[in-house]
């Protein structure tokens, strides 16, 4: 055997010897080949880069217009996070919901040094998501909780799938009905979350339709901080026909000032 390996080329020999390795070593293979078998405590997801970092993308919403723009290497509402980025000076930002963190490296990592971000999603294969998307950038400024805001503490439905079994993914939602599926969320004032000596300069909503109690939460906050709304609502009447929001927000000085993709801006108008 020594003749034999001193008379193989070094190319030959390594060859030789991974050959002779494999015949003399037991190679364990899997007893069972299956797909993922799904239930309540096996995280289905992706991991996807973008320019901002990594995100944990939940499979339940691949098919999704903000999953498939991450998929691709691509940020979604970029635009919005930009102008995040560029308006929110030295203060804190709230940021909900969560999601699976598609907005968070983008903030966290492009904010004052001594600001943080504040974000909630209650949904708990989502927010499992969020805290890798968390870990995957170590972003060390960004508080997130596993709970949805509203104008009480209080314990909700959450509808994450229709009654025909469609998933609803990022659009799960607060509404009263018996049909499809639902899961127990809690409820928290932000007012109740946000330490009252940390600034806040913007507060960004993308609640599905739940913005207006979510601002009633958040009143002393508004009302100490002044921060720039940026709220997902697609008309501007949507608001600006509420009367508590006439009542509440617009009466402190907030007006309308635009639009950034699908967010209405809301901020403080100074009198010059």
């Amino acid at each position: 055997m020594i003749n034999l390996l001193k008379s193989l080329a070094p190319k030959s020999l390594k060859k030789f010897i991974k050959r002779e390795i494999l015949k003399t070593s037991q190679v364990n293979k899997p007893r069972y080949n299956t797909s993922l078998v799904k239930d309540e405590f096996t995280l289905d997801c992706t991991i996807a880069y973008n320019k901002y970092g990594g995100y944990c993308t939940p499979f339940a919403a691949q098919q999704e217009s903000v999953v498939q723009e991450i998929l691709k290497g691509n940020v979604y509402e970029p635009e919005t996070i930009q102008y995040i980025i560029d308006h929110c000076g030295n203060g804190d930002v709230v940021q909900a919901g969560a999601y699976f963190g598609d907005f968070l490296p983008g903030i966290a990592k492009n904010i004052s040094t001594k600001a943080n971000v504040w974000t909630f999603e209650p949904s708990a294969e989502y927010f499992r998501c969020a805290e890798i998307t968390i870990r995957i950038n170590n972003l060390k400024n960004v508080h997130l909780f596993q709970v949805g805001l509203g104008e009480k503490k209080s314990e909700v439905q959450l509808q994450i799938e229709t009654e025909d079994g469609r998933l609803l993914g990022g659009a799960s939602r607060i509404i009263d009905s018996e049909n499809g599926k639902f899961v127990p969320i809690m409820i928290e004032m932000l007012d109740s979350m946000i330490p009252e000596d940390r600034n806040i300069s913007i507060l960004q909503f993308d609640l599905e339709g739940f913005e207006i109690p979510a601002l009633k939460g958040a009143i002393n906050t508004i009302k100490r901080c002044k921060p720039i709304l940026i709220l997902e609502i697609l008309s501007h009447n949507d608001i600006l026909e509420n009367e508590w929001f006439k009542n509440n927000i617009l009466s402190l000085g907030y007006k309308i000032s635009g639009k950034v993709h699908n967010n209405t801006i809301v901020t403080i108008q100074h009198n010059n």
